[in-house]
């Protein structure tokens, strides 16, 4: 029997597509996405009509858009993870105590999901929202998930996302990564310095279990204004690796 990466239901992944396009377009109508997919407008009329039925897609007009079907869905799959209401306290407190922004990631097929974020008083605005996926290479809570996977499952991340550039301090050579990796291993934390946008940094603590599997990360992302000296290298990974470690307690006796 044929596997779906050999042999993917064509249908399926046209309403992926359909779903996929509409979040990127910010809503659009039939012509338009029709347009952008390549797909005839009938064809594309009768993917949302599907899932306007059942409460996936709103009309407004001519034009469709996401509806809160998916918001739904996404809530059951976020408290399907165990670590989310048992981080989510932690994260806030981080929020609080640094007066920046808190996040908690998990790796889900290669990439890192944001499953929760908590803003302080100062926190910067970013382009990041829960739910967002990022590569693993470029950020503090990506780094600390990879540092602590199996070497040939690191090497099967990069195989499959690569090391795209996003700044100019991007990691962007393996075997620099690698050794990146292995620092990390040592201190214990993980550090971004603009490597995913100019001017922010980010520190971060890999939440691990009983036998050493990585459960996720948790990190204080501010600007370099704020989160520099001491704060960077010193205070806040003492915070953050606290936290990780209240977390990790919590995961195994709660």
């Amino acid at each position: 029997m044929a596997t779906p990466q050999t042999a993917p239901l064509r249908t399926t992944e046209n309403t992926i597509r359909v779903i996929d396009a509409l979040r990127e377009l910010k809503g659009a109508g039939v012509t338009t996405l029709a347009d952008e997919l390549g797909m005839s407008k009938s064809t594309v009329h009768d993917h949302l009509s599907t899932l306007r039925a059942h409460d996936y897609v709103v009309k407004n007009g001519d034009t469709y858009d996401l509806g809160l079907g998916f918001f739904e869905v996404g809530e059951y799959a976020r408290k399907r993870r165990k670590i989310y209401e048992i981080a989510r306290p932690e994260v806030t407190n981080l929020a609080d105590q640094t007066g920046e922004v808190a996040n908690l990631m998990v790796e889900e097929h290669g990439r890192g999901v944001y499953l929760f974020r908590a803003h302080g008083d100062n926190a910067v605005t970013l382009d990041t929202h829960t739910g967002k996926r990022r590569y693993l290479h470029n950020t503090a809570l990506g780094k600390a998930i990879l540092a602590n996977f199996p070497e040939q499952r690191v090497h099967e991340v990069l195989d499959t996302h690569g090391l795209p550039k996003e700044t100019q301090y991007t990691i962007t050579d393996r075997e620099t990564l690698f050794d990146s990796l292995e620092e990390i291993r040592e201190r214990g934390v993980a550090y971004c310095g603009q490597e995913r946008v100019e001017g922010l940094q980010c520190v971060a603590a890999p939440i691990l279990s009983t036998d050493d599997r990585v459960l996720g990360a948790i990190s204080v992302a501010g600007p370099t204004t704020r989160i520099k000296g001491e704060r960077f290298k010193k205070e806040i990974p003492e915070l953050v690796s606290q936290a990780a470690n209240v977390i990790e307690i919590n995961v195994t006796y709660g």
